[in-house]
């Protein structure tokens, strides 16, 4: 008997850094009793791959999911995608029955569905700088630490400004990250102006998504609880065990942080928060994330990779560069830890530095298009690596505006403007990867990106890590749906 097995619940995008991605609409199609195969098309597949047991993991340019087809499956889809003519002639109940099946994964797709993705940008996401302060020197922060914080009065101002963009552009959901600086050293601040949030959510009737982005190392019990009380999420940085962590993330005066850091994501998962973690991987750390993937892990803790950024003020730490061998050595070692202890969540959106590969996409993230970066002053730029560089401030009627119409700062560009990424296989999930890491190494953002080889090394071990975790929970249908 042929059959699907796939995942049926949408993919949340890590939080931390990668929370600017821009939310897309899986391309999907209904079929009823009635539905004429005549009017169907096979998705463009672009990766497929024998697993155990019998099993194909087919990833297509068009659907939302991997899906795993048995061996009769994949001989019957194999024959739709290379003789479409054969879904005009006559067939039996059950061939037909797993055509309905392959509509529901995805992998057949009604005739109008054959343009390019679309994405649909129904969350507008604002990182509000709250302090400029920190009490840790991270090798690869871009910021210079002045001692300023952001004021009541701005932060009020900022939070208007987002709703009306929101309002402006028709959002349906406002998505805020607390952030630094170490947004905890103003955690009264915070908490104050997500009240203030709330109360406008409610009002305008939109949807609200905080988080709190951290170094974690200030955390109390009490402001756990306080998470917990407003409905914030939080997210921690941890990037490596011991000294890799410590290597990335000292504090003012030099020591390590990884003792205090691990202390607070441990306190946090006793008071019942469950933090993100967010990995930031570079070349000096790159051989430890097997273990601290194994830690996290051991925890049930979601996660984000995400690569070193060279900015001005890194620039000297020629150690972090990421060197191709390397980072694809030490990545492809903590997805062996995954293997052997696969969670029951996706990780299609956690596991490549700026990749979702739950939903093809067209932009890199949300730079330009639905994202704002308030500064402690209330500046507004496009990216908060590019905080220095405002185009727009609070008292602006509708800043996003200002950001999407911007042509002299970070240019997010359509994949299908990236010379060298136009014919790619992969485009619809790399998009050229982080316009300012392009720009950096080209001076251009028209170009791929130059961590091109270590994506496309990344793509199909990451796809195959998909498959054995649907493997795995093929039998929980809180997990898979099989047909």
């Amino acid at each position: 008997m042929s059959g699907v097995i796939f995942d049926h619940r949408p993919v949340a995008h890590a939080t931390g850094q990668c929370d600017a991605c821009p939310p897309t609409l899986p391309i999907s199609a209904e079929a009823g009793d009635g539905f004429n195969a005549r009017d169907l098309h096979p998705a463009s597949i672009i990766a497929s791959m024998k697993l155990d047991h019998g099993l194909h993991l087919v990833c297509s340019a068009d659907s939302s999911r991997p899906a795993l087809l048995n061996d009769r499956g994949w001989d019957l889809f194999s024959s739709l995608a290379n003789l479409h003519p054969k879904m005009d002639s006559p067939v039996d109940a059950p061939t037909r029955e797993f055509w309905r099946s392959l509509v529901a994964a995805g992998l057949l797709l009604p005739s109008m569905e054959k343009a390019s993705p679309k994405e649909q940008n129904h969350i507008l996401t604002s990182w509000l700088h709250l302090t400029d302060r920190c009490n840790l020197r991270c090798s690869y922060c871009y910021l210079p630490h002045v001692r300023e914080d952001m004021s009541l009065e701005t932060g009020y101002a900022a939070m208007d400004a987002i709703f009306r963009s929101a309002l402006v552009n028709g959002f349906k959901q406002v998505k805020i990250k607390y952030a630094g600086g170490e947004p905890l050293l103003c955690f009264a601040t915070l908490i104050t102006l997500h009240t203030y949030a709330q109360q406008l959510a409610e009002k305008h009737r939109l949807d609200l998504d905080g988080v709190v982005l951290s170094n974690g190392t200030l955390l109390t019990v009490e402001m756990v609880e306080m998470l917990k009380t407003f409905d914030l999420r939080l997210m921690i940085s941890l990037d490596g065990l011991g000294n890799y962590h410590d290597s990335h993330r000292p504090y003012a005066g030099g020591r390590g942080t990884f003792a205090d850091v691990s202390e607070a994501i441990d306190l946090a998962l006793a008071h019942g928060v469950v933090p993100d973690i967010s990995v930031t991987v570079s070349s000096r750390t790159a051989d430890g994330l097997a273990d601290v993937m194994a830690w996290i892990l051991d925890r049930d803790l979601p996660f984000s990779l995400n690569f070193y950024r060279e900015n001005e003020l890194s620039s000297s730490n020629t150690d972090m560069r990421l060197d191709d061998e390397r980072i694809i050595r030490g990545v492809l070692a903590a997805y062996k830890v995954i293997e052997e202890r696969m969670p029951q969540r996706s990780l299609l959106a956690a596991l490549i530095d700026r990749v979702n590969l739950a939903v093809p996409h067209i932009h890199t993230c949300g730079v330009g298009q639905n994202y704002l970066v308030f500064d402690q002053n209330g500046q507004v730029a496009k990216c908060q690596m590019h905080i220095r560089k405002p185009v727009a401030d609070v008292h602006a009627v509708d800043p996003l505006a200002l950001i999407r119409a911007d042509q002299t700062g970070i240019q997010n560009l359509p994949v299908m403007e990236k010379e060298g990424c136009k014919t790619c296989e992969w485009k619809h999930w790399c998009t050229g990867g982080c316009p300012l890491e392009t720009y950096r190494a080209t001076g251009r953002y028209d170009v791929k990106s130059p961590n091109c080889n270590i994506y496309k090394a990344l793509f199909p071990e990451a796809l195959r890590l998909e498959g054995l975790r649907l493997l795995k929970y093929q039998d929980d249908p809180e997990v898979v749906t099989k047909l």
